[in-house]
């Protein structure tokens, strides 16, 4: 049998769509937690290998979307940077809630669709093949 560097179940990855027209993701989850731990956007761009425009658009709609700020920024003076705030640090917590939520919910189906899997299939290389594979 193949070697695995895969978890040991298929996983649930939320991705919120908010009624306003907003929404929350996994990958603003990642970008929140590296803000906490770099404490400044630029520093979380580097550690994420995404652009600073690219982090600071996604802050900028974070904090847009809901009535209270998810990030807070300090620009242009010393010590300058960027921090979570404490709603900041609620929405993480709600979000780790549903995911838990989500998970529980769909274990059974989760185990039934890992057992289900094709382990020799490398899904990496019929995705570099492209459409002419699909034939």
């Amino acid at each position: 049998m193949l070697k695995r560097e895969t978890p040991e179940t298929a996983r649930v990855a939320i991705h919120l769509q908010l009624p306003n027209g907003g929404s929350f993701t996994p990958e603003d989850l990642s970008l929140i937690e590296a803000i906490r731990i770099e404490r400044s956007i630029i520093g979380a761009s580097r550690a994420l290998g995404l652009s600073y425009r690219k982090c600071w658009l996604v802050v900028d709609a974070l904090n847009r979307t809901f009535e209270s700020p998810v990030i807070a920024t300090f620009p242009g003076r010393r010590g300058g940077g960027a921090e979570i705030t404490s709603f900041g640090e609620r929405l993480v917590a709600l979000y780790r809630s549903i995911e838990r939520h989500a998970a529980n919910s769909a274990r059974k189906s989760l185990d039934e669709l890992t057992k289900s899997l094709d382990w020799t299939f490398d899904v990496k290389a019929r995705a570099a093949g492209g459409a002419r594979d699909l034939g």
